[in-house]
This record gives C-alpha cells, sequence and structure tokens, in this order.
C-alpha cells in the first residue's frame, strides 16, 4: 500500500494549553491485505477509444462458407448452424493458445467477429446492424478429433469449441469505419504459410441476417460476440507455431501455440 494522505491536529483552551492532539494517515490497497487479486472479467477493446467492452457470451456459426462446408462434408442445406463458447475461451493478440493434453489434433479457423453494442431480441435484419459496436478477427479455435468422435455419437460438442483459449480475439474496429462487413479479405498464416484466404463476400450468410437468425431465439447483449464462420483450409496447428489472423479494416491478431503444462 502507499501512503495517500496524512493530517494532524489539536485542541486547546481559552489560555492556549493544550488539550488534546490527534493525528492519522490514509492507505490505499488495490485489494485487502492477505487475500488475492480478483480475476479479470474477459473482454475485448476498442480501437481508437481504447474502451474496455466485457464479454458476455460467445455465438458462433458454423458451415457459412460454402468451400468450407465441402472440405468438411457437411449437409449445404439447411439453417446456419449456432453453437457456444464460454467468455472464458477469449484471448487477445500476443497471447498463447493452450492446446489440451490428450485431446488429439487442434484446429485453427479465422473469422470475422461482430461485436454487439446493443442489445436486443427478435432483432429484424434490415435492424441489425443498428445493434454492432464493431468488428474483429477472431480464431475458433476447434479439437478436432473429440468433435469428430461427438458427431459420431451424436452427442454434443461442446468440449470441442469451448476449451480454454479457444477464442483468441484482435481489438475491435469501430463499425463506422468497416461498413456491414461485407468485402473484408481474410487472411490466416502459421508460421508466415498462408493456410486460410478469403473474402467476406463468400458469406452464405451476412452479419445482418445471423444476427436475425441468432436473435430470435436468444437474447443479444451488449459485449456479446458473435463468430461469423470460416473459408475453407483450415487444418492443425503444434506447440512452437506463430498464428496470424488478418482482417480487412479491421486489424491483424497474432497468437503462439503452447501445449498444456
Amino acid at each position: 500500500g502507499a501512503r495517500v494522505a496524512f493530517a494532524a491536529g489539536q485542541v486547546t483552551d481559552e489560555s492556549g494549553r493544550l488539550l488534546a492532539t490527534a493525528e492519522g494517515s490514509w492507505h490505499l490497497w488495490t485489494r485487502k491485505p492477505g487475500t488475492s487479486p480478483a480475476p479479470r472479467k474477459p473482454y475485448v477493446q476498442v480501437e481508437g477509444t481504447g474502451e474496455t467492452v466485457e464479454v458476455g457470451k460467445i455465438l458462433a456459426i458454423g458451415r457459412n462458407y460454402a468451400d468450407h462446408v465441402a472440405e468438411m462434408n457437411a449437409p449445404k442445406a439447411g439453417p446456419p448452424v449456432l453453437f457456444f463458447k464460454p467468455a472464458t475461451a477469449v484471448i487477445h493478440h500476443g497471447d498463447s493458445i493452450v492446446l489440451p493434453g490428450g485431446a488429439g489434433e487442434v484446429h485453427h479457423e479465422v473469422e470475422l467477429v461482430a461485436v454487439i453494442g446493443e442489445g436486443g431480441k427478435q432483432i429484424r435484419e434490415q435492424d441489425a446492424l443498428n445493434h454492432v459496436l464493431g468488428y474483429a478477427v477472431g480464431l475458433d479455435m476447434t479439437l478436432r478429433d473429440v468433435q469428430a468422435k461427438a458427431k459420431e455419437k451424436g452427442t454434443p460438442w461442446s468440449l470441442a469449441k469451448g476449451f480454454d483459449s479457444s477464442a483468441p480475439v484482435s481489438r475491435v474496429m469501430p463499425q463506422d469505419q468497416v461498413g456491414d462487413g461485407s468485402g473484408l479479405a481474410i487472411r490466416l498464416t502459421v508460421n508466415g504459410e498462408q493456410r486460410q484466404a478469403s473474402n467476406t463476400d463468400h458469406m452464405m450468410r451476412s452479419v445482418a441476417e445471423l444476427i436475425a437468425f441468432a436473435s430470435k431465439t436468444v437474447t443479444l447483449e451488449r459485449g456479446d460476440l458473435l463468430f461469423t464462420g470460416t473459408p475453407a483450409g483450415v487444418g492443425p496447428v503444434n506447440p512452437g507455431d506463430s498464428l496470424t489472423a488478418e482482417l480487412e479494416k479491421v486489424g491483424t491478431l497474432t497468437v503462439a501455440v503452447r501445449a498444456e503444462e
């Protein structure tokens, strides 16, 4: 702690005789001495203003690029696939993806991320962009072997998507600097080698469509993150790798990969 204030005083009678004295100092600690610091809640930070926005929930869309649907041999028809990641999956530029021990292959999936600024439910598509604070580039890291086994059994594959550090996210570029999220080049390199490259114009459903779809059944809140799907080229990562995701008009995200200790 550091002393932040000191005061002293005295009381005398009419003749000037000292009756009492008192003094005090005030100290400030970041937390109560002897306790552990409170963990910081997951957040994203807005480019330019530096505003920190606490992350609520992460909604993610699967099968939103036709070329990725083809490489995964997934059905082309039907509504969007919506799944969730916990907010604790968020990490930032310069952090490390931690590969869980014994989980098998872990794949990268680069994505445009829409950050919700104004909440709502049953949002109309024509109003959806009014609810967007801004955009980021993110990685939907996936335990592919765990996911494949769950699919074989017909069971949920939440653990394949929601492990700690599975949602790296860049700083958020305000919406007025980006637009509706269309026409943006998106790219991922691993150790300098290009793995994924596409354009958000190739998304089968726009950001506005996805917000309208998700909000039909889920109330969106400020700080929610909407991952909008990945293009083709997904593949495995290994300890020691360096991943760099780039999204036009938004920015760059670089994270390392390490094994769980």
